[in-house]
């Protein structure tokens, strides 16, 4: 069948399964959205009010469906404002397909109008990029695109098609929907390796990443814990793989880790690695990193083996498979001693908790409790980037895989709203985002497009008037020089611009209010708003800090200034 090309762009995507797609139109993508909308039956469009929100919202949509997310903007500007999601879904390994229009390919080179080298700019930040140049390649890059993305570790692709060849006609056949490619199987020496390690440990740790989110062994490392009688961590990337109520989970480790998790790390004599890439924020000073621990990094990417941590045995392939073969070999062993530690490092853990429990004043962990209560364990729960970041992260009970949608690797402030949308789009249930008022202040005009599409996302702002995170590193280690984290002055009043935006909104300054004012909003069926007045005093604990190790955490505040 004759079609053009920018017909030919959709026709591909639906027939890889494509229901949703995220974008702005613009001069160079006329043609892909006239196609866009002779098939608005068949394909779903959501027009963000900004294509960063757009990227953000792909990508949430991704990560809470496994699906492949994808998003499109136009030339120049257009393509430039989506550079930060891509970078964004780069760092945090998540399937996504951009596509670009650009001028003409007669026109490029020339400075023409709205005309970038959007291929060059996100070379570094996608696992691969294209530009058609031939509108008989169009399908099967597209095509190729989807494939990369999916395959081994995954990531963005950007596809930038000429104006020209949108407009060019073309045979378009259709074709199967890809897979990706398969992955490598560790060869069988390596696995007897690890069954070596682990049954000469005494004291082994299983820490996880997003790469077992992806692998989708959360029930492998459930049985290989219990096998081996092994507590379980995570990095931020990693939570919700396990549930947060397991008894062997002690949570997330590093800077702003559980005490628990973090100290069983620190005192393990083997480190069972699973899909994390030893980042500085989960290893603290390198150095000092796990000093009595032989490592075993079982990882999709080769290239992650040995980057940043070495390790005693690296294992590069499919995950999954790897944990199977190594459980399948194991003796089921106990291992008190390791175990009555573990029992020591919890009660040490409780005494932080029990303070932050008891506070008589509104707080982000009374909050943050309050509202988990309407959440079932299928819901989508969406951060920001920031101290409530951490908050969530620590006190929010996760229970089932891909319900904890943050961005990680880059630290994105304004991923939030983008990403909500999306994740509630994909997986079609209400879908709660916490952020801070730093961060809502940087994609709060994505209201637009959760008003448009009724979005049901819960908005909950937690409102302390300054740059949070940024303000706690001022204290502890600037000398509490406040240089322009102070929000008072360009403070605004959320309420009323939710109000503006079409979506119920409600406030609340106390403890005392929580309970209805939170009831009353959770009534709402559609998207709706909260604003938590929080202290600007609230800080993130634990802490490491700079240069520290995992023996150095700071769980009160009043030891580090004594």
């Amino acid at each position: 069948m004759l079609m053009t090309g920018a017909d030919i762009v959709v026709e591909t995507l639906i027939e890889q399964g494509v229901k949703t797609v995220f974008g702005y139109p613009g001069g160079q993508v006329i043609d892909l959205y006239d196609a866009l909308f002779k098939a608005r039956h068949r394909l779903n469009h959501v027009l963000s009010s900004h294509e960063q929100h757009a990227a953000h919202a792909a990508d949430g949509y991704a990560r809470a469906t496994g699906e492949t997310g994808v998003v499109i903007a136009t030339s120049g500007p257009g393509a430039t404002n989506l550079v930060t999601g891509i970078a964004t879904a780069y760092l945090d390994s998540v399937p996504m397909v951009a596509i670009t229009g650009n001028v003409g390919r007669s026109l490029i080179g020339r400075d023409s109008f709205q005309e970038c080298d959007i291929t060059g700019i996100t070379l570094p930040i996608t696992k691969h990029n294209f530009m058609v140049q031939d509108v008989a390649d169009l399908a099967n890059t597209i095509r190729e695109a989807f494939k990369i993305a999916r395959s081994g570790r995954p990531g963005p692709v950007l596809v930038d098609i000429p104006k020209d060849i949108q407009a060019a006609i073309h045979e378009f056949e259709p074709f199967e929907q890809v897979t990706p490619e398969e992955n490598d199987l560790a060869e069988d020496e390596e696995i007897q390796a690890a069954i070596q390690m682990i049954e000469e440990s005494k004291r082994p740790y299983i820490y996880m990443g997003g790469g077992a989110l992806r692998a989708n062994v959360e029930n492998e490392i459930i049985e290989l814990a219990d096998c081996i009688d092994a507590p379980i961590g995570t990095t931020l990337m990693g939570i919700s793989v396990v549930p947060c109520d397991h008894p062997r989970y002690l949570g997330m480790e590093g800077m702003h880790g559980h005490f628990a998790s973090s100290r069983a790390q620190h005192d393990a004599d083997l480190i069972i690695c699973l899909g994390a890439r030893f980042s500085d924020r989960a290893t603290g000073n390198v150095a000092k990193y796990a000093p009595k621990a032989k490592i075993i990094h079982i990882d999709i990417d080769a290239a992650e083996l040995n980057k940043n941590v070495n390790v005693e045995l690296g294992i590069a392939g499919d995950m999954k498979d790897a944990l199977r073969r190594i459980i399948d070999r194991l003796e089921t062993v106990e291992r008190p001693a390791w175990q009555k530690r573990i029992a020591e490092f919890k009660t040490m853990q409780q005494a932080q908790f029990e303070r932050v429990e008891n506070q008589k004043e509104l707080t982000p962990f009374a909050l943050i409790n309050e509202i988990s209560k309407y959440a079932d364990p299928s819901t989508p729960i969406v951060t920001d980037v920031g101290q409530h970041q951490m908050w969530v992260a620590q006190y929010f009970p996760f229970k089932m895989p891909r319900t904890f949608i943050t961005s990680g690797g880059l630290g994105t402030m304004g991923f939030g709203l983008g990403a909500a949308i999306g994740a509630s789009l994909g997986t079609g249930k209400r879908t709660i985002l916490f952020t801070g008022d730093g961060s809502f202040g940087m994609n709060l005009n994505d209201l637009a497009t959760v008003f448009a599409n009724q979005v049901p996302v819960v908005i909950v702002v937690l409102n302390n008037r300054v740059l949070g995170m940024v303000r706690q590193w001022q204290t502890l280690f600037y000398d509490a020089h406040y240089s322009h984290t102070n929000l008072d002055a360009r403070q605004s009043d959320f309420v009323k611009i939710a109000e503006a935006f079409g979506i119920p909104a409600f406030r609340i300054s106390s403890l005392e209010e929580l309970p209805e004012t939170a009831a009353r909003a959770m009534a709402k069926s559609g998207p709706v708003q909260i604003e938590a007045e929080i202290g600007r005093n609230e800080f993130v604990l634990p802490m490491l800090p700079p240069g520290g190790s995992m023996d150095q955490i700071i769980t009160d505040i009043e030891e580090q200034e004594a």
